[in-house]
């Protein structure tokens, strides 16, 4: 007997490579499996703009990163001591306008030339609540703590997010017709909004991308993580402690099942070798002996520069 729905996905489909470039763009559950194909040594860019959470603001945000967009210090504004933009994330705020200015448009740029090369772009979807300013009408993609009342906050409607999704899946395919499009919904639930509000927001999102898959079929996909969390895992022990977040157990199986979907064999082979020097490179030895320490280190850029030598493409982060 079963006790349990497990998520069948489309295992065999397997379009990646450990050699593609890839970028991540959406919730923070973009960062989540951004991490993991950092760990993995993967080329990929994460959030660019930073975390954003609603389908309107991630439409925007690719249509800039396509026209190679840039930030004016127009579009900024001073508050609680620091420059921030309604169009990215706290991350890029800073006391310095113009050091915040270069910033964002650094990552704008980097994005713009990566989105070029790319063969995957997975867009994760977190919420179809907006937030709308009040002098301007244009959707933000994060209040930065600026009063409510500033704001117009609603639902997004489901013609409403299809529209702006299909608009921007047709520039995509215009600027790199290479590119494969991945949508996920974060299993990630925004309870600030209240559990039925969340619950119509991430039905709202999945009608839509279904209309947009529908679309698109050819070049556009769905990876079920949001599914996978609710149907198969369903038990609070895969959440973290605030009871909204997958835990880091929840977030490595749907990992393991992103890689038993969409990469071939050599490939995951090669993400479990680089995973392992990744941890490597994150571990700190425990000895005082500066000779123990040094030599530590020693090996392991041994370990990283014959890694390299057989996979050339790989990106080794900082840690």
């Amino acid at each position: 007997m079963d006790f349990r729905t497990t998520i069948h996905t489309r295992e065999g489909d397997n379009f990646m490579r450990h050699s593609d470039k890839m970028m991540l763009i959406g919730s923070c559950f973009s960062d989540n499996i951004g991490t993991k194909l950092k760990d993995a040594m993967v080329d990929v860019v994460v959030n660019p703009f930073g975390t954003i959470f609603n389908p309107l603001s991630i439409a925007g945000s690719l249509h800039k990163i396509i026209d190679g967009e840039v930030i004016a210090g127009a579009d900024l504004f001073l508050a609680n001591g620091v420059w921030s933009c309604y169009d990215f994330h706290s991350r890029f705020s800073m006391a310095n306008k113009d050091a915040a200015i270069e910033r964002m448009n650094r990552s704008i740029a980097e994005a713009h030339d990566h989105l070029r090369g790319c063969t995957t772009l997975v867009i994760t979807l977190g919420t179809a609540v907006v937030y709308r300013r009040r002098d301007t009408g244009e959707v933000v993609s994060n209040c930065h703590k600026v009063p409510q009342q500033e704001f117009t906050r609603r639902l997004a409607s489901v013609d409403e997010i299809t529209e702006a999704l299909t608009a921007v899946m047709a520039r995509l395919h215009e600027y790199n017709d290479k590119l494969r499009v991945l949508f996920t919904v974060s299993p990630i639930r925004h309870i600030a909004d209240g559990l039925e509000m969340n619950s119509l927001s991430k039905a709202t999102l999945r009608v839509a991308i279904n209309n947009v898959v529908r679309q698109f079929k050819d070049f556009v996909g769905y990876f079920p993580a949001f599914e996978i969390v609710m149907d198969d895992l369903r038990d609070y022990r895969f959440y973290a402690a605030d009871m909204v977040h997958p835990s880091d157990v929840a977030i490595e199986y749907i990992w393991q099942i992103f890689q038993a979907t969409y990469f071939d064999d050599r490939s995951t082979q090669a993400i479990a070798r680089c995973e392992r020097v990744s941890k490597r490179l994150k571990h700190r030895p425990m000895s005082n002996n500066p000779d123990v320490v040094a030599r530590f280190h020693a090996d392991t850029q041994a370990v990283v520069a014959n890694l390299k030598k057989e996979y050339p493409y790989i990106k080794v982060t900082d840690n």
